[in-house]
């Protein structure tokens, strides 16, 4: 057995490696010429299918599970995720799924798969400072109420718990609720009045990373008030928790062990970003396993709150461009498109745990994509398991149906 100090050491030093291997990685990358004029001429092959059907058996029984997926199957299965088996959980621990109203999709998502999730995060509301004890709540016009009454139809047990912005918030506002208690009580206040008449089961909470790393006492002091009004009341917070360790770097992050601790026995979970680890100025992998690994093992060395961190998983992915050092998100559709267009070879990394593929667009220069598989989310999904973890997934209208076989 390791000391907390000890595996706090290991994580470190598992950092250090990865950022030096990641580093040579991506300038081999930029550095190699652009592509082969037969790779970019394999868009005017044959139109690749797609299967419209659901299957009858899983992902991992059709063999679909591997490093070296074919595109032409990506493609042919995508969409064919097994209907027998949308009730089955194969992951025991709390899935917290984010829900966009500009990704719809996600919406049904969430109806066909919800016993697959314990959790649901619309990302509907902003609350606003308008004065002294005067909140306001937007977003509410997102909130579908039929919707809401078909989730909680194919699970009991499953919570609604939408996303909740300080929208607008300047320094002086968050200066002036730290300062009054009764500010604090007005606003716990009127959360619950939210959550009650609007029937929600308590919130996720997105504001840590909004004061850097300023005025961390008395931020833990409001969310501890919070969520003591909100428990009294039955409902839940959730926390979005920047990653422990800075992206590209073995230096902490903006939310370490020591706010951890001093929260993690009055929050209900901590919803953990362990995704955009690369940047266009940086480009590279989405989520490296071993970085991922460290974020959990630094925040909580002891596994004594392991459950109560949600693992962050990226249903989306990066597409960057060697020219000008840009780059922007790719989701399910136009993955699947670009791979019809220009039908590449999917390569693995074992290191980082990620498929990428390269290509060329007509006087566009070279490409890489980093996007989540089968294969990648597999093995996130066996760290959980391994290090006692939920998972949180951002978000459900961006990945491809039958990644849902996996969970």
């Amino acid at each position: 057995m390791f000391s907390g100090e000890e595996k706090l050491d290991m994580g470190k030093n598992t950092m250090r490696f990865l950022c030096a291997s990641l580093s040579l990685t991506m300038i081999c990358w930029l550095a190699e010429g652009t592509l082969s004029k037969t790779d970019a001429k394999k868009g005017a092959t044959k139109k690749l299918e797609e299967k419209k059907l659901h299957s009858d058996k899983n992902v991992q029984d059709r063999g679909l599970v591997v490093v070296d997926p074919k595109a032409k199957d990506i493609i042919l299965e995508h969409k064919s995720y097994c209907s027998k088996k949308t009730k089955e959980r194969h992951f025991s621990g709390d899935v917290l799924g984010y829900i966009t109203p500009w990704n719809n999709h996600g919406y049904d998502i969430a109806k066909i798969f919800g016993n697959k999730f314990t959790l649901i995060s619309p990302v509907w509301l902003q609350v606003k400072r308008r004065g002294k004890e005067r909140f306001q709540f937007t977003g509410l016009h997102d909130a579908d109420q039929g919707w809401m009454k078909d989730v909680r139809k194919t699970s009991k047990t499953i919570k609604i718990v939408p996303r909740i912005l300080f929208d607008g918030w300047t320094y002086q506002d968050f200066e002036s609720v730290f300062g009054s208690e009764d500010e604090i009580e007005e606003l716990s206040r009127n959360m619950v009045l939210l959550a009650k008449n609007e029937n929600f089961d308590g919130f996720v909470v997105e504001v840590w990373s909004q004061l850097g790393n300023q005025k961390q006492t008395e931020l833990i002091h409001l969310l501890t008030h919070l969520s003591e009004a909100l428990h009294e009341a039955q409902l839940k917070l959730i926390l979005v928790i920047p990653p422990a360790v800075a992206a590209g770097t073995n230096q902490p992050g903006m939310f370490t062990k020591k706010e951890f601790d001093q929260l993690a026995s009055v929050i209900d979970s901590f919803s953990l970003m362990t995704y955009d680890y690369s940047a266009p100025h940086r480009p590279g992998p989405n989520s490296p396993l071993p970085w991922v690994r460290a974020c959990v093992e630094v925040l909580d060395p002891d596994s004594k709150w392991r459950n109560k961190i949600l693992l962050g998983l990226n249903f989306y992915g990066m597409d960057y461009s060697a020219l000008g050092a840009s780059g922007e998100p790719i989701l399910g559709s136009r993955y699947i498109e670009t791979l019809k267009e220009h039908k590449p070879k999917i390569l693995w990394d074992e290191q980082i745990a990620e498929h990428y593929f390269e290509y060329k667009k007509n006087k566009g220069g070279k490409h890489a994509v980093f996007y989540p598989t089968l294969k990648s989310i597999q093995l996130r999904l066996e760290l959980a398991k391994e290090l006692g973890t939920g998972i949180s997934i951002w978000e459900l209208g961006q990945g491809l149906d039958y990644f849902y076989d996996l969970l």
